[in-house]
């Protein structure tokens, strides 16, 4: 295979995979990662304050597999979904760029992935949960792909499988710790995701009603279903605020949830029931920006405060 075969390989894979939204839920879990590091150093079981580089080297991995074989299942339990919905029918399986086979074999593999990274925290440090649980956690991120077949509130269960990755990520850490930190901030990750796959959903609000799915947008219409997209941006970030003193942060992270704030509002703004439009603007550009900008900010402010 030639450099440039192989090169389109990847890319058909990744494009199938939706590589490029790791960028959403990384950040928050390297939050908790480093939040947990200054814990473990304030009660004395951690050298230095921010987690060994091996830590979180193994936190990247485990998200980046078990992200992977999520969306490789959600692909195969939509592919007929997909083929009939104009919008998605160019993916990989529905246009047979990839088969079933293929796709099958490649989440075994990232299965298995996530389950060997997870022990890693066992080998590491002696820390057998994420091994223990490595198992159901995969089973609630399949476990997703089913929820719009049967409630129109699958956009936050979508966003609790995601915001699994904070509390799971601090548990690697430093378990003796976890609390409502990790909480709150998990509660914010439901809400932000919960609330742009609502925006993202009204995409396909006939394919939905004609294949008799249970998204928000489909169910309410678009006006009200963005509305509740809103008020969960607004909660998502109270929580954040709520975070500041629960997890001993400062300015540094106040600039990041300021920033938040102001690019939720543009988010907002973006979308109209009227205007669909600028919806992919609105989700993968602004999120992606919301997410690093904060994840940034949150480690810089943990690493320069004593």
């Amino acid at each position: 295979m030639t450099w440039l075969g192989g090169w389109v390989v990847m890319r058909r894979w990744g494009e199938m995979i939706k590589f490029s939204h790791s960028v959403f839920a990384l950040p928050f879990a390297l939050m908790a990662t480093f939040m947990a590091g200054r814990a473990a150093y304030d009660a004395g079981d951690a050298a230095q304050k921010h987690p060994a580089g091996v830590l979180i080297a193994l936190i990247v991995c485990c998200m980046v597999a078990a992200r992977s074989a999520a969306m490789t299942f959600n692909r195969l339990v939509d592919a007929g979904l997909d083929g009939r919905n104009p919008r998605t029918a160019g993916r990989a399986l529905p246009a047979g760029t990839v088969s079933r086979a293929q796709a099958a074999l490649f989440l075994a593999l990232a299965s298995a992935a996530f389950v060997l990274c997870s022990a890693g925290f066992w080998w590491v440090s002696g820390n057998a949960w994420p091994v223990m649980l490595s198992v159901p956690v995969l089973a609630y991120l399949f476990f997703y792909s089913y929820t719009k077949r049967f409630t129109r509130w699958s956009h936050f269960v979508l966003g609790s499988a995601i915001a699994m990755s904070p509390p799971a990520s601090w548990l690697a850490v430093h378990p003796a710790s976890l609390g409502w930190p990790a909480v709150v901030l998990g509660g914010a990750v439901i809400l932000w995701i919960g609330g742009f796959d609502i925006i993202y959903a009204c995409q396909d609000v006939e394919a939905d009603r004609r294949e008799g799915l249970h998204s928000l947008p489909a169910r309410l219409g678009v006006g009200p279903a963005l509305w509740i997209a809103r008020a969960a941006h607004a909660a998502t970030v109270a929580c954040l605020l709520v975070l500041v003193s629960l997890g001993g942060l400062g300015g540094w992270y106040l600039l990041g949830v300021a920033m938040v704030a102001v690019l939720l509002l543009l988010e907002n703004a973006l979308v109209r029931p009227t205007d669909l439009s600028r919806v992919n603007m609105a989700f993968f550009t602004v999120n992606g920006v919301i997410s690093l900008l904060l994840g940034v900010l949150t480690i810089a402010d943990v690493l320069s405060r004593g």
